[in-house]
């Protein structure tokens, strides 16, 4: 796959709305004469600030120069209100924003560049919108590329999950509000910038409020954000790409399962990165050549052969001591030809069978969580430092009720969403259930393979709110993020229960007591029968994977200085106070150069997540993001801090946004918000 045409870049094209609006785009063109596909990435990251991926997940512009130099016209879009793009946003993925693309996708197609047919591609939030945007199934979006995003943004995102309130909700609303916050280019935009940036600074609010103001799953979050209840309507080529230690593996298993189009999926072990440049989990793999046979297959009708490629391939992680980052995880690349698959059965595992040591002696275990579990729970969506992955997870388990196996006399291979059946006494209104599978090796080491969490509130379904009648008994189904590991044989499986789970979870302010009754329980594994075929025949795996292109093989690209990133994950515990603190640091400093002059910018960021390990209502989150842009002559600071707490029944949000130029202050605000907790009989 050598490239063959010399690329030119065409910066700070404008796309005009209907409404007038500009969208400001840069494209990336191969010197050549025919008409050609367009790839189109979407997002709010800045397209003009990112020659290379930072933390913002923004795809590597030597990956735009790269398609364009193998055939493709390569865009990268700010969104409305973002970026050097013009006018306001109101939120995250809302309709403003998906309505725009399909002009964006429609202005592209009509280029006299352009051969009519466009693609997609993206990693978190522009993969979320790729789905969205092929829900609306615009006539010329023929094929997209989604990587590590969501189809359901109500119940597998950063707002909740099993219908509890994520602990990471705080930290996404504060980073956006930061962000959302940053100005155009005074370079690229011109004299208007200032008075863009000012209306773009009015106009912003928190969009936290918003999210808590919608605890179910009600009709904001079915309005096109999330395609789990639209599926049929997506006619596009969907690749689906995914990592085991991601927070949204589930979505590539879903897609193959349901989208009645060709649809492909690809899961490797990887962080919230691009599996090309996977240097916390590997290995990394030649994703660039890949989505290539992609493109040419459904945007130049080319015979590549991916409609026979397997509908899932899956890279099943070996057992391995537990670790903060694997830059190389051991395991092997396996094939299936539909999911669910038929090589996967279903085993159970009644817990009574199973090894207790709180279970000794009683019919029904109390689940006596103290407040902190959950603090090595690792980083909510993994993948920006090389401490985010959970550690041995033995303290934890300590804080569980847990049921192991026996050692195993074979090796079982869980491939699929594992789930805990739970039978579960209850006194009071509400209550959260985490369960977690863990390998336990014969030296005591426990390794997190995978968790789930369930709202007891949502029991009856995601769109309702069901209070614990007083002395309730019911029976739950807690399905965990879909994993694919090897337990092998002498280790043991071990199922831990908890009711809290911090930070990752926020907790009930007066939780439920409960207690699990194991003769009415059981462990429900997905399971890979140990004969099934690791390659079809028309298909060659794992070695021939392509290795990733190096980074200097892209033409077009921008000299950049290397960014210096560190981060750094503290707990403190006060005796006391009994107060638990977690700590999350992250430096991160860049230097571009760029044909108009230096830019330095500067990021820091800084999460702070506290609790008393005997008092839920104490729980409280901090979330501190600055950024600074420089050049000579300019000079930009953002600040901006959120915090959540409870009182009483109520969420209790705060948030301070400040900007400056060139030393002076030009924007501060404060938000203040109490939202009710939602509750039998209220919204």
């Amino acid at each position: 796959m050598t490239a063959t045409a010399e690329v030119e870049v065409r910066d700070h094209v404008l796309i005009k709305m209907s409404d007038g609006v500009q969208l400001s785009a840069r494209i990336w063109l191969p010197k050549v004469d025919q008409p050609l596909p367009a790839l189109l990435e979407y997002e709010p990251y800045r397209k003009g600030d990112s020659p290379y991926r930072n933390a913002d997940g923004t795809m590597r512009m030597t990956h735009h120069a790269w398609y364009a130099a193998h055939g493709y016209g390569s865009v990268l879009v700010d969104i409305r209100g973002t970026g050097d793009s013009d006018g306001l946003t109101s939120d995250e993925y809302s309709l403003q924003e998906r309505s725009d693309a399909v002009e964006v996708i429609n202005w592209l197609a009509a280029q006299p560049w352009c051969n009519g047919r466009v693609g997609m591609i993206g990693l978190s939030y522009a993969g979320f919108n790729s789905l969205q945007i092929a829900a609306l199934a615009p006539e010329s979006l023929k094929a997209i590329v989604t990587i590590h995003s969501s189809d359901d943004n109500y119940g597998t995102d950063s707002h909740y999950f099993g219908g509890a309130v994520c602990g990471e909700a705080i930290d996404w609303g504060t980073w956006q509000l930061a962000h959302w916050a940053t100005p155009p280019d005074s370079d690229r935009v011109g004299p208007g910038w200032k008075e863009q940036w000012l209306q773009r600074l009015h106009g912003l609010r928190p969009f936290l409020s918003t999210w808590l103001s919608h605890q179910t799953r009600d009709d904001y979050w079915q309005d096109g954000r999330g395609v789990r209840d639209n599926y049929g309507a997506i006619k596009a080529a969907v690749l689906a790409v995914g990592g085991f230690n991601d927070r949204f593996r589930d979505t590539v298993f879903r897609l193959v399962e349901h989208l009645s189009g060709p649809v492909k999926g690809i899961v490797g072990p990887w962080e919230h990165e691009w599996p090309d440049e996977a240097d916390k989990v590997g290995p990394a793999i030649g994703f660039l050549q890949e989505t290539l046979r992609w493109w040419d297959r459904y945007l130049k009708d080319m015979p590549t052969g991916v409609e026979d490629d397997p509908a899932l391939r899956v890279y099943l992680q070996d057992a391995a001591p537990p670790a903060t980052s694997y830059p190389m995880r051991e395991g092997r690349w396996v094939t299936e030809p539909s999911w669910p698959s038929p090589n996967v059965t279903t085993r159970t595992m009644r817990l009574d069978d199973m090894f207790c040591r709180d279970a000794v002696g009683v019919d029904v275990v109390p689940i006596d969580t103290p407040e902190h579990c959950g603090i090595d729970g690792g980083a909510y969506m993994p993948g920006h430092s090389l401490a985010d992955l959970p550690p041995d997870q033995r303290e934890e388990d300590g804080r569980s009720v847990c049921f192991d196996t026996e050692p195993l006399a074979q090796a079982i291979t869980v491939l699929g969403m594992p789930a805990g059946k739970l039978r579960v006494h209850a006194d009071g209104a509400a209550a959260n259930l985490i369960v977690r599978l863990c390998d336990v090796a014969p030296d005591g080491a426990s390794t997190l393979v995978t968790r789930g969490y369930l709202n007891l509130q949502r029991r009856e379904g995601m769109d309702r709110t069901v209070d614990l009648p007083p002395g309730s008994v019911v029976e739950v189904t807690v399905p965990m993020m879909t994993t694919g590991y090897v337990v092998p044989a002498g280790h043991r499986i071990r199922l831990a229960v908890s009711t809290a789970y911090w930070p990752l979870m926020w907790p009930h302010p007066v939780p439920a007591k409960a207690a699990l009754d194991p003769a009415g329980s059981a462990l429900v594994l997905p399971v890979r029968r140990a004969d099934a075929p690791s390659e079809p025949v028309q298909f060659e795996l794992p070695e021939h994977f392509e290795p990733p292109v190096p980074a200097d093989a892209a033409p077009g690209a921008l000299d950049t200085s290397p960014a210096k990133r560190s981060a750094d994950r503290q707990v403190q515990y006060n005796p006391e106070t009994k107060e638990w603190r977690l700590t999350t640091l992250d430096p991160s400093y860049n230097r571009s150069s760029y044909p108009d002059g230096p830019l330095r910018i500067e990021r820091r960021s800084r999460q702070t997540s506290s609790i008393r390990s005997d008092d839920p209502a104490s729980a409280h989150g901090v979330s501190e993001y600055y950024r600074r842009f420089q050049r000579p002559g300019w000079d930009v600071e953002i600040s901006a801090t959120g915090t959540m707490r409870v009182e009483d029944d109520n969420f209790v949000t705060e948030y301070v946004l400040t900007a400056t130029l060139d030393g002076e202050e030009v924007h501060h605000r404060r938000w203040h918000d109490r939202i009710p907790r939602s509750r039998a009989g209220k919204a």
